[in-house]
């Protein structure tokens, strides 16, 4: 198998997908922030910083949508759903982070989900830190995806 990423002399590169039909395309990724019992309190009570799931439910959109600023080699694309959810797990005990990500377009947008999941989680590490620095981010990957020539992924 060889590396899209990469030209023949091994030069990255841009994938040139002008070639490549538009098709509908959705990516779901998951991941998760393991934290003490009572952090896990203030995440769901509201901490010194406000609304933790909130911020990080809009902290994981706009990293969705600034992927191709972040990844070197993405392509910009027209996202047309981005959706988070944050469902605190007390047998983790944590915070469990799942993005749905959707286009149509001639590439996938698996990236814009880890991205989504990636800036939820270090946001809910970053408004908790004060109460425990040493929560763990986990888990972190591509769950599902469909659309495009490979078709559907499951994990």
């Amino acid at each position: 198998m060889s590396l899209t990423h990469f030209d023949k002399q091994g030069q990255a590169h841009m994938v040139d997908v002008s070639t490549k039909p538009v098709t509908d395309r959705e990516a779901v990724a998951e991941g998760m922030v393991i934290m003490q019992p009572e952090t896990l309190a203030l995440a769901q009570g509201g901490a010194a910083k406000g609304d933790v799931l909130g911020v990080a439910r809009l902290a994981g959109i706009m990293g969705a949508k600034r992927t191709s600023d972040l990844i070197p080699l993405c392509h910009p694309l027209p996202i047309t759903k981005v959706a988070l959810e944050l469902t605190p797990d007390p047998d983790l005990p944590g915070i469990r982070v799942t993005a749905t990500v959707r286009t149509s377009g001639q590439t996938g947008v698996e990236m814009e989900a880890l991205t989504a999941v990636s800036t939820a989680c270090l946001t809910i590490y970053d408004m908790l830190k004060a109460a425990e620095k040493g929560m763990r981010i986990e888990g972190i990957r591509l769950r599902r995806k469909t659309g495009g020539k490979s078709g559907t992924y499951e994990a």
